[in-house]
């Protein structure tokens, strides 16, 4: 008979949840955003919104692929130092 190989073993689906790359994308524009919304009221200018959404969607977009990456790309990243 077949040995079966416990999920945590083998694991050929999706990495991770969906919704918590897509909750770290949605938070760091909303969050830079209002930052960048808040300087602009407090500083007179208006382009610093603009600055803080694109800021936070870079920055969001880079926790999701530090939180998401494959475990095997962290030792090759760690032997090139």
């Amino acid at each position: 008979m077949a040995q079966e190989i416990p999920p945590a073993e083998h694991d050929d689906g999706p990495r991770g949840d969906p919704w918590l790359a897509f909750g770290y994308l949605v938070s760091g524009v909303l969050l830079y955003g209002l930052v960048g919304w808040l300087l602009d009221r407090w500083l007179g200018t208006s382009f610093l919104v603009a600055i803080g959404i694109l800021l936070g969607a870079v920055l969001g977009t880079f926790q999701t692929w530090a939180r998401f990456r494959f475990p095997g790309d962290r030792d090759t990243d760690q032997s090139q130092t």
